[in-house]
């Protein structure tokens, strides 16, 4: 596995592997080839950033057959997608607001694609040479506000309602990776990728036929079921195997 995060020490921002608890700052593009320094540099007082600053997020509904049964929507022919505001990101560590404490906000674990290079028409066998890699998220949402409009941007897309990280884990198969929410220490979200009813690389495609996505776009390949409503205090971690657990708290 090559972990690849975006950091900020100081006024400096810079990509770098993460390596045992080290960093190796990367020279030249990150989604092009890359070079490493070979001086590491610890990880301890370094700011973890959002791994990447997208165009774009994609948001992907209804792609677990039990989500849908738990929300009573019949599970679609076809992805079903809208945009959220890349306003919306939020770090690791970084504490999901609130806007409206009388609103049920809940929340929604999901696997994250990073789109590597750009991309427009591509076939699902070869979407996989334009993902940069996958990270674990979270498409945070006011269900009062999702339940009383027919248009789902705007419940999704305040800011910090999309915690993403912390890293881009660019060597590992998205197709049979646990994906678990804990609340609390609270195990609520169990589920696994190999239960999605359309596969990271049918979506890239499916998507790519729409609109021409491009390095550092987000796709957010959506919830399983017990999806559930956060409150202010709350700890929620994301952890999806083989990645590392993007963990935030609420006010």
């Amino acid at each position: 596995m090559a972990a690849i995060g975006r950091f900020q020490k100081g006024d400096d921002i810079f990509y770098a592997k993460v390596v045992d608890g080290e960093l190796f700052r990367l020279q030249g593009d990150v989604f092009g080839s890359p070079s490493y320094d070979k001086k590491a540099i610890p990880l301890r007082g370094v700011k973890t950033l959002v791994p990447v600053t997208p165009s774009k997020i994609i948001s992907v509904g209804l792609n677990y057959a039990d989500h849908a049964r738990e929300t009573n929507k019949p599970i679609p022919k076809e992805p079903l997608f809208w945009l959220k505001a890349p306003t919306a990101l939020l770090a690791d560590g970084g504490k999901v607001e609130i806007p409206f404490p009388h609103h049920r906000t809940d929340y929604e674990a999901e696997l994250a694609i990073i789109i590597g290079r750009r991309v427009r028409n591509v076939a699902p066998a070869a979407a996989a040479r334009y993902i940069f890699g996958y990270t674990a998220a979270q498409d945070i949402t006011d269900r009062t506000i999702q339940n009383s409009e027919s248009q789902w941007a705007r419940c999704k897309s305040f800011d910090t309602f999309s915690p993403l990280g912390p890293y881009v884990e660019t060597k590992i198969d998205p197709h049979d990776l646990t994906v678990q929410l804990f609340q609390n220490g609270q195990l609520r979200q169990n589920s696994n990728t190999s239960q999605l009813i359309f596969n990271c690389f049918h979506l890239v495609s499916f998507i790519s036929t729409n609109m021409t996505l491009l390095p550092g776009d987000v796709i957010l390949t959506g919830t399983t079921s017990g999806i559930g409503p956060i409150e202010s205090g709350d700890r929620l971690e994301v952890r999806i195997q083989g990645l590392a657990p993007l963990i935030n708290t609420v006010k």
